[in-house]
């Protein structure tokens, strides 16, 4: 997120709607990539529960996770997989594309 704000100028990319899903996995396989680049979600847990949010604090009104995702362990950040579509919980640490958004 830091790497998108500092030297673009944007966010990680926040995802809305089915539609935008598609887009944004298309995007990255027109990239050639096969490593599933991060997207702006976080999940962690927040006033006694586990809550996943936009980084761009944008409404959390949409969700395309894969099944028993996303993990409810420690603060995660989240990948759009180039193959499936479906979004899985990645330790933050992790060095991946990413979608940046303006």
């Amino acid at each position: 997120q830091k790497y998108c704000q500092n030297v673009y100028k944007g966010q990680l990319a926040s995802v809305h709607s089915s539609a935008r899903n598609q887009e944004l996995k298309k995007l990255a396989q027109s990239y050639q990539i096969f490593v599933s680049p991060w997207i702006g979600a976080v999940t962690s847990y927040k006033t006694g529960k586990w809550e996943s949010s936009w980084e761009d604090s944008s409404p959390w009104n949409y969700a395309n996770w894969a099944p028993h995702q996303p993990l409810h362990i420690v603060t995660t950040c989240t990948t759009l997989s180039v193959r499936d579509g479906l979004w899985r919980s990645r330790f933050c640490i992790q060095l991946r594309p990413f979608i940046c958004q303006y």
